[in-house]
């Protein structure tokens, strides 16, 4: 303790203690927390009340693994798609590139095909980076491309090391310092991917692991960047839960220990227990300044933290979009469901079908006389997607002219009002079927239906849809 320097703590300018410098355990046999992770048993989610103060960064963003992770659970995207959603990437992530960088494999021709065309784009933003496994054959792909920075595995639990790499946790960490040591000599920026930091010995190796990373980053003068990833979804953000679970208690570990600042720090989550987008929002709060995310959330398992989610969260958390187009999300829908045929299920947040349409009875009723009562924010405005009301016994004629207008949509001269006679007669319709005994909300596919059916004898041009 009387070793220790006393130094002016930049983050709140109060003295503190030089922190304790921790070395690599080379344990005999893998620490595997079982008393976390019984495999027979669900896992347990322990606490010691050990609080970690916020440290928000002065700069946020987000980075995308639509091509990497997101490819790695769906059949593979074609060069003309992958260049596509680059180009959506870049239009939603605005003149100020909030998204950030989107990583590539390297490893087939379509693959590299995809990279010299994004390439060809000249974008500053999102900036093209690849992945790699620590292998010098690997390693030869991204010099032969150029890139200037690139992911490399890193698995750093027990599970990993021990029982699929076969190597102590001193083999372990020589190998992967050899490959970033290699990058680092042709100039090439390495991003290390943490593997299954939410089951590793956060003292024992990450740290002391990450800590030999700075000093190579210092060495060579080139930014070595850590992606703490939460392969399995274990990552709580509790106050007071024990590492290697808590998000928090990881990045401050990261920063506090190991001399990871916020710039080269990211979190990169997956939703095994519905927790990666508050998991990733948790690592901004706590100092890292990237999420890294994918489309839709597509990606291993469960899938990875929704780009779309951390744009939102973003402007909840800086109080504004800073020039991101979020109008670029529906596009990028739309785009999915009809040249991809990906099916986005009607119910998620931002992209799903319905996940503005107000199906009660009592909301519609409220939301007909003014919509923010029951629509999370101005959605035509911020994503070209009016709130929508179901049709039912209760809606009436301005109920049934307004579901009309916004699935249409039609507005100005186009839109229908309630004297209309198309709107009546559908009307008439609907209220025939709860006579009849009905009690559930019409479907767009039958209200449709009723429309095409009478359309022509009232005189209504209306666009043709396709309902799901």
């Amino acid at each position: 303790m009387e070793n220790r320097k006393v130094y002016r703590n930049p983050h709140n300018n109060l003295l503190s203690l030089e922190e304790h410098m921790y070395e690599l355990v080379d344990v005999k046999t893998p620490n595997v927390f079982r008393n976390l992770f019984p495999y027979d048993e669900i896992p347990k989610i322990a606490f010691n009340d050990r609080i970690v103060p916020h440290c928000f960064p002065d700069e946020i963003w987000i980075t995308d693994t639509t091509f990497r992770d997101g490819q790695q659970s769906r059949a593979p995207y074609t060069t003309e798609q992958i260049v596509t959603i680059f180009d959506y990437l870049h239009r939603l992530g605005g003149p100020n590139g909030i998204i950030r960088q989107s990583e590539f494999f390297l490893y087939s021709k379509k693959d590299r095909d995809a990279v010299y065309k994004c390439l060809e784009r000249g974008y500053e933003f999102p900036e093209v980076t690849s992945w790699i496994r620590a292998s010098k054959k690997d390693f030869e792909l991204v010099k032969e491309i150029g890139l200037k920075e690139t992911g490399i595995l890193v698995s750093c639990s027990d599970y990993h090391i021990f029982f699929k790499m076969k190597m102590t946790r001193a083999q372990a960490m020589e190998h992967y310092l050899n490959i970033v040591r290699e990058c680092l000599e042709t100039g090439v920026a390495p991003r290390c991917h943490l593997e299954d930091i939410t089951r590793s010995d956060i003292y024992g190796f990450v740290i002391p692991f990450c800590f030999e990373l700075m000093k190579l980053g210092a060495e060579y003068n080139i930014p070595v960047k850590v992606r703490a990833c939460d392969t399995m979804g274990y990552g709580v953000n509790f106050p007071g839960a024990v590492i290697p679970r808590s998000v928090q208690g990881i990045i401050y570990g990261l920063m506090t220990h190991a001399g990871v600042p916020s710039e080269l720090l990211e979190w990169h989550g997956h939703n095994d227990f519905y927790k990666a987008v508050s998991n990733s929002t948790t690592a901004w709060l706590y100092g890292a300044s990237g999420v890294n995310c994918s489309l839709f959330g597509i990606g291993e398992r469960t899938g990875n933290t929704p780009l779309e989610a951390m744009v939102f969260e973003y402007a909840q958390l800086k109080g504004t979009l800073d020039g991101m187009d979020t109008t670029v999300i529906t596009e990028l829908a739309e785009y999915y469901k009809k040249e991809i045929g990906y099916k986005i299920p009607h119910r998620t947040p931002f992209v799903g079908k319905n996940f503005n349409v107000t199906r009660a009875g009592i909301h519609a009723d409220g939301l007909l006389k003014n919509e923010e009562i029951y629509n999370i924010f101005d959605t035509e405005k911020f994503l070209n997607r009016p709130v929508l009301v179901s049709v039912s016994n209760t809606s009436g004629l301005a109920g049934i002219a307004h579901w009309i207008n916004s699935f249409y949509h039609l507005k100005g001269d186009a839109a229908l009002d309630k004297t209309n006679l198309l709107v009546h007669k559908i009307k008439e319709l609907v209220d025939k079927e709860y006579e009849d005994g009905r009690i559930t909300v019409m479907t767009d596919a039958e209200l449709v239906q009723m429309i095409n059916q009478y359309k022509g004898e009232f005189g209504v041009e209306l666009p043709e849809v396709t309902v799901e």
